[in-house]
C-alpha cells in the first residue's frame, strides 16, 4: 500500500491476507500430520532403525520448509534501496521454498509407497541399470525444471515475452545478457530467466518421451509401465 497499490479497498486486502494466512495454516496442518503420527508409531515400537531415520529426517525437512517460508516472506517485507516499483520475495528465497518442498513430497511419496507396494525383484540387465541411469537424470532436469519457475515467478519474467516458440521476433532475445557479470543473468534478468525456463521445459519433455520410449524395449513390470506412461500423460498436460 505504502510502495505501490495505493488505492487497495480494505476487502482486496482481506483477500490476499486470507490467501497468506490459509497458506501458513495448511502448513501447520501438514506439519502435525507428520509429527502426531510419528510420535505415535515411535512409541508404540512401529518402526524399525532405518524406517525412525527417515522419518525423523521428514520430520525435521516439515519444520525446516517452515522455517524457509518465514524467511522467504520476510524478504518481501524488507526495504529494498535498489527497488522501489514492486515489492516482491527474494526469488533465490522462493526458489528455495519451493524446491525443499518438492524434496519433502518426493521423499514422503517414496517412503509411502515403499511401506505399501512391494518392491520388485528383477535381473540386473545392462538396459535396465540404463533405465534407471536415465529416470535418475530425468528426474533431475525435472526438478531444475521447477526450480527455474520458481525464478520466473519471483521475477515476474513471464510477463516479458508472450509469444512462443520465438520470443517476441525472434529465437534469441537482445538483452539475454544485459546484466554484468554475466552469471547474474541466469538468476537476475527476467529475460534470461524466461528463456532458460523454455529450454529446461522442452529438455524435460524430451528426456521424459524419450524414457517412455526407450522403456518400450524392455520387459518391465506392469505398475512400472503404467508409471512410466503416466510421468509421458502428465508431461505433455504440463
Amino acid at each position: 500500500f505504502t510502495s505501490l497499490n495505493h488505492d487497495m479497498t480494505l476487502p482486496e486486502f482481506k483477500f490476499i491476507w486470507y490467501m497468506e494466512y490459509s497458506h501458513r495454516m495448511w502448513g501447520r496442518a501438514v506439519g502435525l500430520a507428520y509429527l502426531l503420527p510419528a510420535a505415535y508409531f515411535w512409541r508404540r515400537g512401529c518402526l524399525s532403525p532405518p524406517l525412525q531415520r527417515r522419518v525423523l529426517a521428514l520430520c525435521g525437512l516439515v519444520c525446516f520448509q517452515g522455517l524457509l517460508g518465514w524467511y522467504m516472506v520476510k524478504s518481501g517485507l524488507e526495504e529494498k534501496p535498489d527497488s522501489y516499483d514492486i515489492p516482491r520475495v527474494s526469488q533465490y528465497r522462493l526458489a528455495a521454498h519451493l524446491g525443499s518442498a518438492l524434496v519433502l513430497y518426493s521423499a514422503s511419496l517414496w517412503t509411502g509407497l515403499s511401506l505399501l507396494l512391494p518392491q520388485h525383484k528383477l535381473p540386473e540387465t545392462k538396459q535396465l541399470l540404463r533405465l534407471r541411469q536415465y529416470a535418475h537424470g530425468t528426474t533431475a532436469l525435472i526438478f531444475l525444471t521447477a526450480l527455474s519457475g520458481a525464478f520466473v515467478a519471483g521475477l515476474d519474467a513471464g510477463l516479458v515475452y508472450n509469444s512462443f516458440p520465438k520470443m517476441g521476433e525472434r529465437w534469441i532475445p537482445d538483452d539475454l545478457l544485459a546484466f554484468s557479470p554475466v552469471l547474474r543473468n541466469i538468476f537476475e534478468n527476467p529475460t534470461t530467466v524466461q528463456f532458460d525456463h523454455r529450454i529446461l521445459g522442452i529438455a524435460s519433455i524430451t528426456a521424459v518421451t524419450a524414457l517412455y520410449l526407450f522403456s518400450r524395449k524392455i520387459p518391465l513390470p506392469r505398475r512400472t509401465r503404467m508409471a512410466v506412461t503416466s510421468l509421458l500423460v502428465v508431461a505433455c498436460m504440463q
